[in-house]
């Protein structure tokens, strides 16, 4: 989305809003080989909706994680979402690039709900001219404040920011390396986070359809907190199938289902409005799989439900697919565990010092 400056081979730093990712991923003659990888979790409400409330908690995050997996390297590709931050299939008349540039701040000043002067903004030409003479562009807009403390908070940590991406394209670049892609073929990427819900719909690897919704992981560990009356870790143990402690009973796991259950209907009635969105708008264009990703994909049932209210198959996204790595240095369960976590950070560490 945008670019910083020069330098030589980067990381891709997952600012989320439960934990940080980090991933590096080299160029060999064989492919893609993964050289690094590691997660640290953030405190509650440091991040919320994107936004980073306690920037001092992310750079602590930030340091620890380059310490204990000795990354070297300093270039840094990271991505923003959520509520700052607008993505937007436009259709404009016809124009050479000369001409986009110079009038897309005006094109898109209709669509970006914040003054344009207050966002960066960035956008990338899909088609040529169609029988009426207009054609598709894929518009980026992101506020000035959010990158700016993001930046801020990444060179603070003794890095250097190149490149800024979005998160719902860091997920799309992952995909595209992993899995192959057919020309006519509509897809849905959804990546669940904590705080906000990722969903990309692309066709033959083309965006069609992005938005966040402000939603995820978060909600369960609330409602387990509000109906069970226990501390906030005691519901993340209890989210992800802990015991909770020793003296758990029967009924406080049913009460547990029951919780997860109801948050899993929420969080799938979200994305199939969103959804049911793209489908009005592009009658022509049928789904025909959800690829989930994010650490709240992991939450027993939740796959389930998606494909049961979207009568949509379902299938979980495994950033590693086509990836080679040292079996001596990642351990298979390690990966298949941080797997759906670790997508946007590989996503990102797939992008190159120069890329637009």
């Amino acid at each position: 989305m945008l670019g910083f400056g020069p330098g030589k081979g980067l990381i891709g730093l997952d600012i989320g809003s439960s934990s940080i990712k980090v991933a590096e991923v080299k160029d060999t003659k064989k492919g893609y080989h993964l050289d690094n990888l590691g997660i640290q979790p953030l405190p509650p409400e440091v991040i919320v909706d994107g936004a980073l409330m306690n920037g001092s908690a992310v750079v602590d995050a930030i340091q620890t994680l380059m310490g204990e997996r000795k990354i070297k390297v300093k270039n840094v590709c990271t991505s923003v979402s959520g509520a700052a931050v607008i993505v937007k299939k436009i259709k404009i008349p016809a124009a050479s690039d000369e001409e986009l540039a110079q009038s897309i701040q005006w094109d898109a000043a209709q669509y970006v709900p914040f003054d344009i002067n207050e966002v960066n903004l960035s956008y990338e030409k899909l088609s040529d001219a169609d029988s009426e003479g207009n054609m598709d562009v894929l518009m980026v807009a992101a506020k000035k404040d959010l990158i700016n403390d993001y930046v801020a908070v990444i060179k603070e940590a003794g890095l250097n920011p190149v490149i800024m991406d979005v998160d719902s394209f860091a997920i799309q670049n992952m995909f595209e390396v992993n899995y192959p892609i057919q020309e006519m073929e509509v897809l849905a990427l959804v990546n669940i986070g904590a705080g906000v819900i990722n969903i990309n719909v692309t066709k033959g690897g083309t965006v069609m359809f992005t938005r966040d919704v402000s939603a995820g992981g978060n909600q369960y560990t609330e409602e387990i907190q509000k109906q069970l009356g226990v501390s906030f870790e005691e519901a993340e143990t209890l989210k992800i199938g802990g015991t909770g402690g020793a003296d758990t009973e029967e009924v406080m796991r049913q009460e547990v289902q029951d919780v997860i259950r109801t948050a899993s209907d929420t969080i799938a009635t979200e994305i199939q409005r969103s959804l049911d969105f793209f489908t009005a708008t592009s009658a022509e264009d049928h789904i025909s799989k959800i690829w989930v990703s994010g650490g709240t994909a992991k939450i027993s049932g939740l796959k389930e439900v998606i494909q049961e209210r979207s009568g949509i198959p379902v299938e979980m996204i495994n950033p590693f697919n086509n990836l080679s790595f040292d079996e001596k240095k990642f351990h298979l369960n390690f990966l298949e565990q941080i797997g759906p976590q670790a997508a946007v950070a590989v996503g990102l560490a797939l992008r190159r010092v120069g890329d637009k």
